[in-house]
């Protein structure tokens, strides 16, 4: 690594804190200002209670005088109360301000996430996601926290209780500083073993995260293939990893204390030789001033030992604070232009124009493609794997930009027109129906919103869905599972259905529809797209070709090109790509009954 590129690193891993510090000062001030008020006040209260320590030892051992020892004893309760009670107001202030950070970090990580395309998803695993949106949250609250704490309790307490012992013992208090180049050395060297292992500590928080995913989502595949002990072993290894790296980090933390502790012996160790010299004779010393000194030295060990630690917490912290402002300051995959307008109301024409799209910078899916969705028609795309079927609807849903050429709907381009508007004007059911966990009557309505109970029961009728959703348990108030587990794959299907019919837009899309459905099933569900699609412009995909000898036209693909169209009776008649396509499923006497 070159000079100027670590240079530049070390620079961006500085600026992270004090990001992180202005931009929770500027959020949750209030609670901050009256958190470092309440600091204030207990650094101000410990060192008055090591200079106060004079008055007491003076008042038992020198006075005389009754009142001044209870004037002394009332000054020790008030101090002691002002720091009891500040302690608590920085405490509740500043759970409070970390916990609204905490919140406001993870609304903007998930809304930053939203806010990406598709690919963004396929290239970015859900583990790295998962742990970007919680242990960068609280990392940030627990940086910003010891900034704030060190910055203000710790040091000004430090400097009030060294305050003391100057003003006590300036020579002793000399002496007893000499600890400080060491402790900072000592630091320095701890800190560079903490960044390391923290980063792998994190990778491994992300593996198991990671194989909890893959076990939950593929526990039929684990249980049919044996796989109990490869996953048991993978996870093993992940935790061991995480354990032994927990262990590292807090025996490095830990060298902190015994570290300052032996200083601090040495230091004090010091003080009573160079006291019992008399180096500067004059004035003799008071037991009072003496035990002041030791008092503040005393109390000046813990702030000080958390100072010496704050490099090492926050070093500790920045890899979570590093992996939030990463996701934060990417670039949205997918934007809105500045100026979008609302799609204008038409019957839903769609057309491509000189279109070209790949996912990869190398590898083209789709080469200039013209193509013309005609509105209130039927229009399918069949053609082999990887011919661009899916690509199409991706395009045509903006789920994707592409490369070259225009999508157009209804003459405006899409990528000119806001998302709500394009939304709304499409409606959609894949092969693979996603469900949230929630009821059957919210999974339905998350089409349309603002529908009501009626409009979702007339929605579930049409799609043949609301026989079997009276039958649950709850009936629509039926909690379903994480993605509809509860349900079989055809209520699955007949639920999104019944989501696209509640959507009522002009433009359906459907990818594979009818794949999961049974003989039974299909027959409901395709009676229930011939209501849906009426006047609609419907865009189908299908392997099967029986589910689309009926479509007004149909698009023959091959590498991302459209070799044939028409009617199914005339591309049968051409004996091109769709009659080798039809014959394959069907075979010779399918050909001759048809």
């Amino acid at each position: 690594m070159s000079q100027a590129t670590g240079s530049g690193m070390a620079k961006v891993r500085l600026s992270y804190p004090w990001r992180l510090l202005s931009e929770g000062l500027r959020t949750q001030g209030r609670l901050y200002a009256i958190s470092i008020f309440a600091m204030l006040a207990v650094a101000a209260s410990t060192a008055l209670a090591a200079w106060a320590m004079e008055g007491i030892v003076n008042a038992m051992t020198e006075s005389v005088d009754r009142s001044h020892v209870f004037w002394v004893a009332a000054m020790v309760a008030a101090i002691f109360s002002v720091k009891g009670l500040a302690t608590y107001v920085q405490a509740v202030s500043l759970s409070r301000a970390g916990n609204r950070i905490v919140a406001t970090q993870q609304a903007r990580l998930y809304q930053k996430l939203l806010r990406h395309g598709v690919s963004f998803f396929n290239v970015t695993e859900t583990s790295d996601l998962l742990m970007r949106v919680t242990q960068s949250a609280q990392s940030a609250r627990a940086m910003i926290d010891l900034i704030i704490t060190s910055a203000v309790r710790d040091t000004l307490t430090l400097l009030g209780l060294v305050a003391v012992m100057v003003y006590q013992q300036p020579l002793l208090s000399l002496v007893s500083l000499l600890i400080v180049p060491p402790a900072i050395f000592g630091v320095r060297v701890l800190m560079r073993q903490v960044r390391a292992i923290m980063e792998k500590e994190i990778a491994s928080l992300t593996e198991i995260i990671k194989v909890i995913q893959e076990t939950s989502a593929g526990i039929r595949i684990i249980k049919i293939f044996g796989m109990e002990d490869r996953m048991i072993a993978r996870m093993n290894a992940a935790v061991s990893q995480v354990e032994k790296r927990a262990n590292s980090i807090a025996r490095i933390e830990a060298v902190t204390s015994p570290l300052m502790e032996t200083l601090s012996g040495f230091a004090i160790a010091a003080v009573v030789s160079v006291s019992a010299l008399d180096l500067l004779g004059g004035e003799p010393t008071t037991a009072g001033q003496l035990m002041s000194f030791i008092t503040a030295l005393l109390m000046a060990y813990e702030p000080a030992k958390r100072l010496s630690r704050i490099r090492i917490t926050v070093e500790s912290q920045m890899v979570g604070v590093r992996m939030m402002f990463g996701l934060l300051d990417q670039p949205d995959s997918m934007i809105e232009v500045p100026d979008a307008k609302t799609l204008a109301a038409g019957p839903g024409r769609v057309e491509f124009q000189n279109v070209s799209f790949g996912y990869r910078d190398e590898q083209s899916i789709v080469r200039d493609l013209n193509l013309v969705f005609e509105p209130g028609k039927t229009t399918a795309l069949v053609g082999p794997s990887g011919s661009g079927k899916s690509t199409l609807i991706n395009l045509v849903m903006r789920l994707y930009d592409p490369e070259s050429g225009h999508v157009l709907i209804d003459g405006q381009d899409i990528r000119g027109v806001t998302y709500e508007s394009l939304r709304n004007k499409i409606s959609f059911v894949g092969q693979d129906t996603f469900l949230f966990s929630t009821t059957v009557m919210d999974n339905i309505r998350c089409s349309r919103p603002e529908a009501t109970d009626a409009d979702v029961y007339e929605a579930a009728v049409a799609a043949h869905a609301h026989e079997f959703i009276v039958d649950l348990p709850d009936g629509y108030a039926t909690q379903i599972g994480e993605n509809g587990a509860f349900l079989s794959g055809g209520q699955r299907q007949r639920l999104a259905i019944a989501r696209a019919f509640l959507r009522t837009s002009e433009i359906l899309v459907l990818d594979e529809a009818t794949s999961a459905l049974d003989a039974a099933s299909e027959a409901l569900v395709k009676d229930a797209l011939l209501k849906i699609k009426r006047g609609v412009t419907t865009i189908i995909i299908a392997h099967r070709l029986s589910t689309i000898l009926e479509a007004d036209t149909i698009c023959v693909l091959q590498a991302g090109k459209v070799v044939e169209q028409g009617t199914s009776q005339e591309l049968l008649a051409r004996r091109g790509v769709f009659k080798k396509l039809f014959d394959q499923q069907f075979g010779e006497q399918a050909e001759r009954h048809h």
